[in-house]
């Protein structure tokens, strides 16, 4: 942890994806680590679906070493860092080609596009929704319990694993935020639709507890209205380069989030839940980092990153592979500080590391 601790001075992202590769050394942290998600951490569920919502082809991958995977990203994604992080052998396989013999050690069910709503992304062809994710999770189960011989053993092996799970993003940019396509703008007020979303998800994530999961990091939603997608749609921003009335919006969703993650810890003692404040992440000092380019993405600008499309060189310098996506740059600065806060408001009530570092059912004493 000291060696997390020392390197958040102000360093440009190159020399700080040096001091990660020399920090993150030793026994993995949790034996096995699930992951849930959308476009931010699909590693290529999406890649043989029929669906404009896929990532399989440059230059997506164009920093990663194999390539184009199906990440939404010139490199790592936000859960590669994370991975990395807490010292795993390897990179989560995503769960449409996952092994018996790596499944143990966990899977990313992740889907670009996909939300907590079925209907969410729809336009842009198939997807996994949330709901569709937890039926493979379900799979996966008993593929676990029957390589392990028993309930008991598979429950207590997933008890140690550590879950991320990260939607909603798209529910508003590809839901609420595009009357054009969806009625939700038109039935629901943006509080209305934040509870009914988080009504959902809080059940989700109960399937979730159900099924094993005993230490799960939940990422609140980023600041959608900085987005280049965003930007783009409603031009001329304020003050803060954003579009305030997006990032209200989401806004109202996070503050129930925390919410929820209180409850779930008061109701499902034998698990703690935590909640990773991604806005809040996302408003540190971008150009003391080296990013000069906030409000376009480097592939792509504020429009879709297309097949074999040219993409920026400076692509340290961005803080968007794509119109919704962020740059590997980014993603080490967010990753970083969802697994060791640097702020108190960075992860509530503990950051990625600390509950790692927890037996199942074990509270929390800081």
């Amino acid at each position: 942890m000291e060696c997390m601790s020392m390197m958040w001075g102000l360093v440009p992202v190159l020399l700080l994806v040096s001091y990660l590769q020399n920090c993150v050394h030793g026994e993995p942290e949790v034996p096995c680590y699930f992951i849930f998600g959308d476009s931010l951490s699909d590693s290529g569920n999406n890649n043989k679906l029929v669906t404009l919502g896929r990532a399989n082809f440059p230059p997506n991958g164009i920093d990663f070493p194999n390539g184009p995977t199906g990440r939404f990203c010139n490199g790592r994604t936000i859960v590669d860092v994370l991975a990395e992080l807490l010292k795993l052998d390897d990179y989560i396989p995503p769960y449409a080609t996952v092994s018996d013999h790596r499944i143990l050690e966990g899977a990313n069910f992740g889907s670009g596009s996909s939300g907590i709503r079925d209907e969410t992304g729809r336009h842009y062809g198939d997807l996994i929704t949330m709901k569709e994710q937890l039926k493979n999770y379900q799979v996966a189960v008993s593929r676990i319990t029957n390589i392990l011989g028993n309930d008991t053993a598979a429950m207590d092996h997933l008890s140690k694993c550590l879950f991320t799970v990260g939607i909603g993003t798209h529910d508003y940019i590809n839901n609420y935020l595009l009357p054009q396509l969806y009625p939700t703008n038109s039935e629901y007020t943006p509080v209305q639709y934040a509870s009914v979303l988080i009504n959902q998800y809080f059940q989700q994530l109960k399937t979730l507890y159900k099924n094993g999961a005993r230490k799960v990091a939940i990422f609140g939603l980023g600041r959608l209205g900085c987005t280049p997608i965003e930007l783009g749609l409603y031009g001329d921003v304020t003050e803060t380069e954003c579009v305030e009335f997006v990032n209200d919006a989401v806004q109202l969703f996070n503050e129930r989030l925390v919410k929820m993650v209180d409850d779930l810890n008061s109701n499902l003692t034998d698990a703690r839940f935590t909640y990773i404040n991604m806005s809040g992440i996302q408003s540190f000092d971008a150009a003391a980092f080296g990013f000069r380019v906030k409000n376009y993405g480097c592939c792509g600008g504020q429009l879709p990153c297309l097949p074999f499309a040219a993409s920026c060189s400076n692509r340290t310098e961005h803080l968007y592979w794509d119109f919704i996506n962020p740059t590997e740059a980014a993603n080490l600065i967010y990753a970083q500080r969802a697994y060791i806060s640097q702020s108190p408001s960075d992860a509530h009530p503990m950051d990625i590391h600390t509950l790692a570092q927890l037996h199942s059912g074990e509270a929390d004493d800081t």
